[in-house]
Parts: C-alpha cells; structure tokens; sequence
C-alpha cells in the first residue's frame, strides 16, 4: 500500500523550484539597443541638429551627419559614404530631386540643387536614418 503524500514532499518540490529560479538567467523587460549585426547611433535622433552651413555631408554609424544643412542655390552637396553597410540618399517623398543608387563604403553621392526650398530625405535600406537640405536663394 502506498503512502500518502504530505507536506513534506510539496516543500521539496516548491524548494525545487525556487532553486531553479534562483539559477536561471534574469530576463530583461527592455529591448535591445542595437541590431545583431548592426552598429546604431548612441544618440537619439529625435531632435534635429541647428543647421550647418556646408556642402559635403557623411554618412557615419548608420546617419548623416550633419542631419541639416543650408546651402545657396546653385550649391553642389556631396555625400560620402564612411560606413560598410551600403545606404542610398533619397528624397522623402515620391517627386524629390534626390535618388542614388546604393553606396558602398567610400561612394560618393552628387547634387547640385537649382531651387530654394527645404529637401528632406533618408536612406530607403536603413529608414531611419533622415536629414534635410535647405536650399536658400
């Protein structure tokens, strides 16, 4: 005949548990910072950069920098790829001047902007990365 089970084989089980608990890596409730593979910008990109008076722009740790430019009509801008992860410049929107191909490490992107207005634009492989060209007359 069989015994019947008591309390002390329910502690066992709970002390079991706990134990196990107690072992098992801690699981974190935020997400990762980064993509396998992928270097991201340590900073937040919320809030875009005062404007920066320059004709070239890089393309650094997954972001153009800088991320607002003014220049005259008439101005050539230049990127430059620096990353080796390829990225295109592209205007935000379907009818903008902007449209390169996809650049490698150390492809450059050329435009010279023949209007005033203000472009903005980002990368269509990594979306958000984004910045603007401000076209002054």
């Amino acid at each position: 005949m069989r015994k019947p089970r008591g309390i002390w084989e329910i502690a066992v089980v709970g002390l079991a548990a706990v134990a196990l608990a107690a072992c098992s890596p801690a699981q974190s409730s935020t997400a990762p910072s980064s993509m396998p593979g992928m270097d991201m910008p340590s900073s937040s990109q919320s809030a875009p950069d005062a404007p920066v008076a320059t004709n070239t722009v890089s393309i650094k740790n997954f972001a153009f920098a800088p991320t607002t430019i003014t220049v005259k009509v008439g101005t050539t801008v230049t990127w430059t790829n620096s990353d080796q992860d390829p990225h295109t410049v592209t205007s935000d929107g379907k009818s903008g001047p902007l449209n390169s191909k996809p650049l490698n490490q150390g492809d450059t992107y050329q435009y010279t902007f023949t209007q005033a207005g203000t472009f903005s634009y980002l990368c269509t492989i990594h979306p958000f990365m984004t910045a603007t060209v401000t076209v002054t007359p």
